[in-house]
């Protein structure tokens, strides 16, 4: 029977072990911090920032969910985030496959020009943005949102799911092609079933991007309670005389975060098995 190794704690090793910790502490520190003070009374924030007290109990969600109107706020978050990712899906997934199979100049001048798209700060496209939004008459709407977050997200969207198709072999298509599939064919049964993990990334990425959305939101959709989402409703919480609740707006931030939470629970795997996937191929 083969012996097991004993790791050697050299240096290197034991230092990359502490700089891991660290980092998990920075990570992990905030999110308990925020979770128990969501439960603590306003003075015991204060007082034992680091103490599960629970003080409050659940007192501060209901508040919040109703000071707020928090259902309302999330159907709208929910509603511009769910079409937005579906739309920006729809667009990318067969731009990303006429970029993969493609092979001449033409394609690679595509794919840098979607590139370039990261070189713009969101900022900067703010005012075009306005102007575009009043002149289609959709400004204080939510569908010029579900019509501009697909548009800002094409670029990442494209450039990975392009890298991802074009880990498929060549054969598979070759194959179906024999067979007779025609393009949109292959698409949806040889491309898309071997591209799920990276499917399932972007929509993660995305999925975050859209729901904490906040600048252009504001600016576009305004603070209507009718209309206005989560992110947008959260910064209400200010009190008078800019004395603000810190666990009322603790306890609003866990309601806004669970929606990300339960997604990437849903599709953590999938993203894993790309990151994976990438590695090994790369």
């Amino acid at each position: 029977m083969a012996t097991l190794k004993r790791r050697r704690f050299t240096p290197a090793v034991t230092g990359s072990y502490v700089l891991v910790v660290l980092y998990a502490l920075t990570m992990v520190i905030p999110l308990y911090w925020l979770l128990i003070s969501a439960f603590k009374s306003q003075l015991d924030t204060v007082d034992q920032p680091f103490l599960p007290t629970f003080s409050s109990g659940i007192d501060h969600f209901t508040e919040v969910w109703n000071l707020l109107s928090m259902g309302e706020a999330m159907l709208n978050s929910l509603y511009i985030t769910a079409v937005s990712l579906v739309l920006t899906i729809v667009v990318a997934v067969p731009a990303a496959y006429a970029l993969a199979r493609s092979r001449g100049r033409i394609a690679t001048v595509f794919e840098r020009v979607y590139a370039m798209g990261f070189l713009i700060p969101g900022f900067a496209a703010l005012v075009p943005t306005l102007l575009l939004a009043i002149e289609l008459k959709l400004f204080y709407t939510r569908e010029f949102m579900i019509l501009y977050l697909p548009a800002s997200a094409q670029p990442l969207a494209v450039i990975l799911l392009t890298q991802f198709m074009r880990t498929v072999p060549a054969e598979l298509e070759e194959s179906a092609t024999i067979d007779g599939a025609g393009r949109f064919r292959i698409l949806r049964s040889v491309y898309l079933p071997l591209t799920i993990p990276g499917i399932a990334t972007v929509s993660i990425l995305n999925f975050i991007a859209f729901w904490n959305e906040y600048l252009y939101t504001l600016v576009i959709v305004g603070i209507n309670p009718e209309l206005r989402t989560v992110q947008v409703a959260l910064p209400t919480l200010q009190g008078n005389q800019g004395i603000t609740d810190y666990a009322l707006v603790c306890a609003g931030t866990v309601i806004s975060v669970l929606p990300v939470f339960l997604v990437y629970a849903v599709l953590n795997r999938r993203m894993e098995n790309a990151l994976v996937q990438g590695a090994v191929k790369g």
